[in-house]
């Protein structure tokens, strides 16, 4: 490497930064200065105004919807009680059921039990 690629780097870098900062304003300022709509076009203030009639329509359907729901549960609660006859029971006499098995320790010498024994 020669000594001489320091200066030249120094020299390349202070000449960018003194033309390219200008240049650099100078762009800025004109994309600044471009007149830009503010106000969206009518086609899209248009389309925004479906899609908010289109979502309060869906609102008073849900809102149907959940009114209808509550009313049903409503009927179904307060009817429960009152609709459903008790079942009937017929006069035979069910079978007894057997007794569970009882519980019957293992025999001494097995060896669940020595098992059991050790500490």
């Amino acid at each position: 490497m020669s000594p001489l690629f320091i200066p030249i780097g120094a020299f390349i870098m202070v000449l960018g930064v003194v033309i390219g900062g200008p240049l650099a304003k100078a762009y800025a300022r004109k994309i600044e200065s471009q007149p830009h709509d503010s106000l969206p076009s009518s086609e899209v203030l248009a389309r925004l105004n479906r899609i908010e009639q289109a979502v309060e329509a869906i609102a008073t359907e849900v809102e149907r919807i959940a009114e209808g729901q509550r009313f049903t549960t409503k009927l179904l609660s307060k009817d429960i009680g009152k609709s459903v006859p008790a079942p009937i029971m017929p006069a035979v006499s069910a079978p007894i059921p057997a007794p569970a098995p009882t519980y019957q320790p293992a025999p001494e010498g097995t060896i669940l039990t020595e098992a059991a024994r050790r500490p």
